[in-house]
């Protein structure tokens, strides 16, 4: 790491409480180019992270699919939000001290039919893990992709191993987005590929606040913030687009919610529910 992204490291991890980028900058008065990223695919319609939840959420008219990375003990990268396999599987553990040929042998659906009855299926029983490349090969290099690094710290080269399926793939650089809550991680793919977008995600504990300061660190290698929607205002979205940087708030999952937010100018947001953001979109 050279010692210019080791003091923008430094300052992003002293000026911010830090803890998941429409395509130009700055907050756009139409609705078309807030960014629609639905949140673990359709995970409130569909068990997350499954190729089930990713084809909903396009359905839907989700803008971006959502992947968090997992990777396994042999050096897989696989689609999924915890370091355990405990919730979202019938297995347990750690994801790192299991291979891919483990968890393939999962169920990765039967979870959500159990926890949310009004919302199960039959077929959602049995359903699999999937791995980023079956992600990459179901979708194709054209899709809009928002890939977070999950849990860095635990997988040494996740970065290095992310960057050689987007390569392999050739997925498109000029719509990907990779966002992590680790400034170091996310350095380390600016170091490595600079044509990376990247979006810092950012979890506050208390009322959201940024200054001058946080701003600049984030902007010597990232694009755009990712903060949690319940603990901003209208001032700290303004001051986040004025200053050129997008905001991407998590997880929105009401329409009124949703609108807010887009009445204060944010450039997009997550959500489970990307049909109903699209319906406020559409003024619906």
């Amino acid at each position: 790491m050279t010692n210019k992204w080791k003091a923008a490291l430094g300052a992003a991890v002293m000026g911010l409480s830090i803890m998941g980028t429409s395509l130009s900058a700055g907050a756009s008065s139409h609705n078309k180019d807030i960014l629609n990223v639905a949140h673990r695919g359709a995970s409130g319609y569909a068990p997350e992270h499954t190729i089930t939840s990713y084809k909903m959420g396009e359905q839907m008219h989700g803008d971006y699919i959502e992947i968090d990375l997992q990777m396994t003990k042999d050096g897989q990268l696989i689609a999924m939000h915890d370091e355990t396999l405990d919730r979202t599987t019938n297995g347990t553990g750690q994801v790192k001290d299991h291979t891919l040929a483990e968890i393939k042998q999962l169920d990765a659906g039967s979870w959500f039919n159990e926890k949310y009855p009004q919302m199960a299926k039959p077929e959602y029983a049995g359903l699999k893990v999937p791995t980023l490349d079956e992600v990459f090969k179901t979708f194709g290099k054209n899709a809009n992709y928002y890939i977070e690094t999950k849990s860095p710290e635990v997988y040494p080269g996740m970065e290095e191993a992310l960057l050689e399926k987007v390569n392999k793939y050739d997925i498109d650089k000029e719509t990907l987005l990779v966002q992590s809550f680790s400034p170091a991680s996310l350095i380390k793919m600016h170091d490595l590929d600079s044509s990376v977008k990247l979006v810092q995600l950012m979890e506050y504990t208390s009322p959201a606040a940024i200054n001058d300061a946080d701003i600049n660190a984030v902007k010597q290698y990232a694009m755009g913030i990712g903060p949690n929607s319940d603990m901003i205002d209208k001032e700290y979205v303004q001051k986040v687009v004025n200053s050129g940087l997008e905001i991407h708030p998590y997880t929105v999952n009401e329409k009124e919610e949703m609108q807010k937010l887009i009445d204060w100018g944010v450039t997009g947001m997550f959500t489970n529910f990307p049909d109903r953001l699209n319906e406020v979109l559409k003024g619906k």
